[in-house]
């Protein structure tokens, strides 16, 4: 049995503001996870409501590592700052991975932290 799959999508993505407690940034995460005993060559396809997507963000996961991608900040080895607003995330990869999303959303005094998987095929 392979663990892992070679495409994820993460629909609800909308980086929330970053509010003003230093300890507890508002962001959205990305988590990748390489089973697999080979490398994996991952690319990240951004879609919008409202423009073309942008699908030329990169990056290598080596075997039987983790990354965790803010997405906040830019990411892939092109540096793509994902701009605020609605999109989604399609992710590529040529091995089996695992992706799970995160949102950490301040804009409440309560604040709330939710992580959830995509859907993988």
């Amino acid at each position: 049995m392979e663990n892992g799959m070679k495409n994820w999508v993460f629909c609800d993505g909308d980086l929330p503001p970053k509010g003003d407690n230093p300890e507890f940034q508002g962001h959205e995460a990305l988590m990748i996870t390489n089973v697999s005993d080979k490398d994996a060559h991952i690319r990240i396809k951004v879609l919008f409501e409202d423009k073309a997507p942008y699908d030329k963000i990169t990056l290598e996961l080596k075997a039987e590592r983790t990354t965790c991608l803010r997405l906040d900040k830019p990411i892939g080895n092109e540096k793509y700052q994902i701009p605020y607003g609605q999109y989604a995330l399609h992710v590529i990869s040529d091995v089996p991975v695992c992706a799970c999303f995160g949102r950490l959303d301040v804009r409440q005094s309560n604040m709330a932290y939710y992580s959830l998987s995509g859907y993988g095929f």
